[in-house]
């Protein structure tokens, strides 16, 4: 699937993301992102979110989720997977700027 397209399902972009190559799973801090298998932690400055890609819940509005599309500085690409603003309050300031789409991600 091309970057900025529709997915059906969270499932269906995950599948497809990791087919184009982001394959590692990153979890959220509020000064950073990391990869406990790589044993690696990102600062805002070290990624840039290539496409976002928002899910409703089909019942329960609480169901909802975001899978971001992420590239490291150094190239490793990965997927960060999250509620609808579950951690917003606890972000650093510099983390909720570089979390939001801008003219270089795909949304």
């Amino acid at each position: 699937m091309e970057p900025g397209k529709f997915y059906e399902t969270l499932s269906v972009a995950i599948t497809d993301l990791k087919k184009r190559g982001y394959i590692h799973d990153f979890n959220l801090h509020p000064e950073w992102i990391e990869c406990p298998p790589l044993n690696l932690q990102l600062k805002p400055t070290e990624f840039h979110v290539d496409e976002v890609h928002r899910f409703e819940g089909m019942t329960n509005p609480d169901d909802s989720s975001i899978l971001m599309a992420i590239q490291s500085s150094t190239g490793i690409k990965g997927l960060l997977v999250d509620a609808y603003g579950a951690y917003s309050d606890s972000l650093s300031a510099e983390m909720i700027q570089q979390l939001k789409i801008d003219n270089r991600t795909a949304r």
